[in-house]
């Protein structure tokens, strides 16, 4: 939604304690926009939206075209503006920069703007009611949990903030509208990653963490408290600082056009991108303008090696990344290396620099570190924010090898192994990933959008058309017409042409494919064999994880072995925490496979509460052998907590992990149980997986 522009009385940027490469990454953008934007990770409570918010108060004012809808400089106005053409020496106002936030819901009409069909269409008016980009234009576009907006707006966002432009095309219609704006995106790894491709349109990348001084946190509540109590007088205590910083925003921007990024500084930053491995050449491009815009912020007319290091550790470490389990990272020893290599034989050394006394401490340039401040003394890194509980990590199973007992099963009614075998034995380590084949929730749902299951959807292709319910968003010309022909008679219609009521109007009916929420259950018992077939079943559910990610799937994990069953990672965006959790998993010890099925029936059963439009998809990779105490129907229980999940109407697949020459075919009978297609290990699609599996048999 659109703010009105944040007043002085607002948390103030220059309040903020500590976050410096934050603050360092914002600026960089506020005097260079072309830099591409900052993506903030970090737990909640880090102070990501307050620094984000903070900062539209210190932009400089903007002028602009008056009655323009777009924002258009006076000064250059757009000549394809919707509003214009403006003529030279149009009025002009002055307005302060503004702060839009694109909420995680919204549509993609929100987003880029609506056409209104039904006047069109009726009445042969063209109204185009602009979105939030062209509001956004000139000023900031921020997105909080910008890794749970959906993929179709991150695509517009992230195409009009590379090109500057943003284009509307509804039935015919076209519009084009300049929208220049700083880019600013605040997420939290745990909810899960952004893809690869478009985590590498965003220029920069700050890691944020809170800090764990308690001092520091301390000076974080005191000011909170302080600007809590009087946020007008907070504001003013630090109206100077703020003033001050608005002024070397504007002096830097002024700068920025004179600044020489020489042949030498050129070849360091191209050094240091080819050193990184990073893919395509948006590295360079985004490095060398952050390099820029430091020279520009710190005063100076010259690129030097200390600009480029201060940009390569601001856009790189996200660009390194191969996989999402991947975390980014920069190695300050590779950099340096890359710095030295490529510096001329007669240059010094950093410490030959001359020092710019406007240069902040250790950061190449950012603001002060609150030495100054009215609430005391300089502090060190932090952060806060009204949300500022962490998010603790669920436990692993930590039962013994003494909560199984030395039982052994019959070899017939669940495979169970003798005393030394039921022990628990250390984790083993995944297999690598590969491409897995893709599991798909039967029948047609109305989920998220995602890439799994085939779903009723604003994107995707066109299959029919329907009477709307509303208004009309997206016509089906086809439809309309067929609608409105019989009708033409009645209407006075005898000569070419089509007259049209708002009754004929017909909604295109969409089939796109929708996220699904895939909750993997793991057999980690003793009779899942050796460690090469353990690190076969892992490869796989990562391989399932890794496909789940790129098919934007919530996702869960349950694990039974030993004494009963354990939900590792309640369902989760952040395939991460998952891969993290599989890896460190245990194995070893009896194999309740009833506890199992029971647990993911009770988690199914309470997101079908939370999230009832998002379909499970239920993953069990088992041998099918049951065990539990002397005297004990195990399997029978088994196929009796398989028939709640299959009356629940949970879609199921069971992934078979018998292994030996005499098979039992148990995992066949669950999937028959749960009404689920069962298929063996192998069969997910690596040949170096059917490699491992064979040698483990």
């Amino acid at each position: 939604m659109l703010r009105a522009p944040y007043p002085r009385m607002t948390y103030p940027f220059t309040a903020v304690v500590g976050m410096d490469d934050l603050r360092l990454a914002l600026l960089l953008n506020a005097v260079s926009p072309a830099v591409g934007g900052v993506l903030v990770r970090g737990e909640k409570g880090t102070a990501k939206s307050t620094s984000v918010r903070a900062l539209a108060a210190v932009l400089p004012p903007v002028a602009v075209v008056a009655g323009c809808r777009f924002g258009c400089d006076p000064g250059a106005p757009d000549p394809a503006c919707p509003d214009g053409p403006h003529e030279p020496g149009t009025a002009a106002r002055t307005r302060p920069a503004r702060l839009v936030e694109l909420p995680v819901g919204a549509s993609e009409d929100r987003l880029v703007g609506s056409l209104d069909l039904e006047r069109a269409l009726t009445e042969g008016v063209k109204a185009y009611e602009p979105g939030l980009l062209a509001a956004a234009h000139r000023g900031v576009l921020y997105v909080d949990e910008v890794n749970l907006l959906h993929d179709h707006l991150v695509d517009l966002l992230l195409d009009a903030a590379a090109l500057g432009t943003a284009y509307v095309e509804r039935e015919g219609i076209s519009v084009r509208h300049a929208a220049r704006f700083l880019l600013v995106g605040t997420m939290n790894p745990e909810e899960g990653e952004l893809r690869p491709q478009l985590l590498d349109r965003f220029g920069l990348t700050v890691e944020v963490a809170a800090p764990r001084d308690p001092d520091v946190r301390a000076e974080v509540v005191r000011r909170r408290f302080a600007s809590d109590a009087d946020p007008a007088g907070f504001a003013a205590a630090w109206a100077a600082e703020e003033t001050a910083l608005a002024e070397r925003i504007a002096a830097a921007r002024a700068r920025l056009p004179r600044v020489v990024l020489s042949d030498a500084a050129l070849r360091q930053v191209t050094a240091v991108c080819a050193a990184f491995d990073v893919d395509g050449l948006r590295a360079d491009l985004v490095t060398a303008r952050a390099a820029i815009a430091h020279a520009a912020w710190c005063g100076r007319d010259e690129v030097t090696e200390d600009d480029v290091r201060v940009a390569a550790r601001l856009a790189l470490p996200h660009r390194r990344r191969r996989n999402p389990f991947d975390a980014p990272g920069l190695d300050d020893g590779t950099l340096e290396q890359a710095l030295a290599d490529s510096r001329p034989e007669d240059a010094g050394g950093p410490d030959d620099e001359p020092t710019d006394p406007t240069d902040g401490p250790g950061d190449g340039g950012g603001p002060p570190r609150d030495g100054g401040g009215p609430d005391g003394p300089g502090i060190g890194s932090n952060a806060y924010g009204s949300d500022g509980e962490s998010r603790a990590k669920p436990p692993m199973p930590g039962e013994s090898a003494g909560d199984d007992g030395p039982t052994s099963a019959p070899r017939g009614e669940g495979g169970g192994r003798t005393d030394a075998a039921a022990a628990e034995r250390p984790a083993v380590a995944p297999a690598d990933p590969f491409r897995a084949r893709r599991l798909e929730v039967p029948g047609l749902g109305a989920g998220a959008a995602g890439r799994r299951s085939r779903a009723r959807s604003e994107h995707g292709r066109v299959v029919g058309a329907t009477r709307p319910a509303g208004t009309v968003t997206r016509l089906h010309l086809p439809g309309t017409v067929l609608a409105a022909a019989p009708h033409q008679l009645a209407r006075g219609r005898t000569g070419p042409g089509l007259t049209l009521a708002r009754e004929d109007l017909r909604q295109a009916t969409l089939e796109g494919r929708e996220g699904n929420l895939v909750l993997f259950v793991v057999d980690a018992s003793g009779s899942m064999g050796s460690r090469a077939r353990m690190a076969a079943v892992k490869g796989a559910v990562l391989s399932l994880l890794l496909d789940a990610y790129q098919r934007r799937d919530k996702v869960g994990l349950v694990t039974f072995r030993g004494a009963g069953a354990d939900l590792v990672l309640p369902p989760t965006w952040s395939v991460e925490a998952a891969a993290a959790r599989l890896t460190e998993l245990p194995t070893g010890g009896r194999t309740p496979l009833a506890a199992g099925l029971l647990r993911a029936h009770e988690t199914l059963r309470v997101e079908r509460v939370r999230d009832p439009r998002r379909r499970p998809l239920l993953v069990v990779v088992t041998d099918g052998r049951a065990t539990g105490a002397r005297g004990s129907d195990s399997l029978g229980d088994a196929r009796r907590a398989a028939g709640l999940l299959a009356a629940a109407g949970a879609a199921s697949v069971v992934v078979d992990c018998e292994s030996g020459p005499v098979r039992l075919g148990l995992a066949a009978s669950l999937g028959t149980a749960l009404g689920a297609r069962t298929m063996r290990l192998e069969e997910l699609g690596a040949e170096s997986l059917v490699r491992t599996v064979r040698e483990a048999a």
